[in-house]
């Protein structure tokens, strides 16, 4: 095991390009000087970190890898990253595949620009201050990828603190499909902090679906970043099904004038799962649009936490921006939080949001029952129809299945087991 100290870091692949290594030294400068966030900050409110990552240690090298899971899908091209690190790549002839330190530094000159700032808080600081591998995915002008590239992020060794990066670059006019699945067994505590950045140049298309199948014991602080250039449009769909605490804080930067965001999402939290979603849109050119449509559940004593903000700035005239969150609670303690926000600064703009938190609806057990349905069928029938939205909107259909199967189980074995 590796302490996070100094004599840790392992910086291979900053050679050659500079904003990797001024990265690497800003996180090691934010990790000393911050701290653990607290649940008195609002933006950590509901979540509550019983631990510190100085505690934490790297794993000397990769475990063995997991066996393939239900979430793997016929691809283009794949990577597995193993506690960090990269274990196998395999690249299509369109699509370039690497690990980071194979990656030619001209490729990656303008791909700092959709990095997770180094201070954005201590978890940030760690990942770039000790991380050392990545994956890249990059797509030339004008490529297309024929089917998605999957990438495989495992934490396998427990007790251990895994930092896992994937960067994607889609160049002008090209398109570009990516799943990424993050796992980890059940038995065994794991940490981990994973880093997914993404540069959309002009007139370019990315989709991106990424799954938390982290496991019950895992707590996973997962960043994230998009940066959309003119004409560009992004389709990013999200799961979160695993981990005892999954938070995801994500960031689209709307930089390029007629740019799309899409953003489409799910997650169901059981037994004491914390699922925290922060969500920051922002607006900063002209004739732009952004779509966000999460739906979520929580039952058993499990929590689920969404902040979103739209932020459009004032040259960023005609945009049109919206952002959906709806939530079942299941269970009297369980609980969800919404809390959608707007920061406008343009004066022509069509921008709202909607945001509901309740139980199922009696009406419809209602009518479900008066066609012959019982209670338990009636409520399995309406869980499934209020993620079938969410799931029908997903960029790769290919994964609906699986998603499908996940959500279904959880509810159907709270029913069986009576915790409903």
């Amino acid at each position: 095991m590796k302490p996070l100290t100094v004599d840790s870091v392992n910086a291979p692949a900053d050679a050659g390009i500079p904003w990797l290594a001024e990265l690497r030294r800003q996180g090691l400068e934010a990790f000393q000087q911050l701290e653990m966030p607290s649940s008195v900050e609002e933006e950590w409110r509901y979540v509550d970190l019983d631990f510190d990552l100085a505690d934490l240690s790297l794993a000397d090298g990769p475990g063995a890898p997991m066996a393939p899971g239900e979430y793997a899908i016929p691809s283009n091209g794949h990577a597995t990253i193993v506690d960090g690190t990269v274990v196998d790549v395999d690249s299509p002839a369109e699509i370039s595949v690497m690990a980071i330190g194979d990656a030619d530094p001209a490729l990656l000159a303008d791909a700092g620009g959709s990095a997770i700032p180094a201070d954005l808080d201590r978890f940030a600081a760690a990942h770039y201050g000790f991380g050392g591998d990545a994956i890249v995915v990059h797509a030339a002008k004008a490529a297309v990828a024929e089917a998605p590239v999957f990438i495989d992020v495992q934490a396998v060794t427990p007790g251990t603190l895994s930092l896992p990066r994937v960067v994607l670059v889609a160049e002008t006019q090209s398109e570009l499909s990516v799943v990424v699945v993050y796992r980890s067994p059940d038995e065994g505590e794991f940490h981990v902090v994973p880093h997914l950045q993404a540069t959309v140049g002009d007139n370019a298309r990315l989709k991106v679906t990424t799954v938390q199948a982290w496991g019950s014991a895992t707590t996973a602080i997962g960043q994230q970043r998009v940066v959309l250039g003119r004409d560009a449009h992004l389709h990013h769909g999200e799961a979160g099904i695993g981990g005892a605490l999954g938070r995801l804080h994500f960031i689209v930067d709307i930089d390029g004038p007629g740019a799309h965001s899409e953003i489409t999402g799910l997650y169901f939290g059981e037994d004491d799962q914390v699922l925290d979603y922060r969500a920051f849109i922002n607006h900063r050119a002209p004739h732009t649009t952004s779509n966000m449509f999460l739906k979520g559940a929580v039952e058993d004593a499990s929590h689920s936490v969404f902040t979103g903000l739209i932020r459009i700035e004032e040259v960023a005239q005609r945009v049109d921006a919206y952002q959906t969150n709806r939530n079942l609670v299941l269970s009297d303690d369980a609980g969800a939080e919404s809390v959608p926000n707007l920061e406008i600064l343009a004066n022509d703009v069509k921008c709202g949001h909607a945001s509901t938190v309740g139980p199922l609806d009696a009406d419809q057990r209602y009518y479900l029952m008066s066609r012959g349905l019982d209670r338990i069928h009636a409520d399995r029938l309406q869980v499934r129809g209020f993620f079938e939205e969410a799931i029908g909107r997903m960029p790769h259909p290919e994964l609906a299945e699986p998603i499908r199967a996940a959500v279904n189980d959880k509810y159907v074995r709270a029913q069986e087991e009576g915790r409903l």
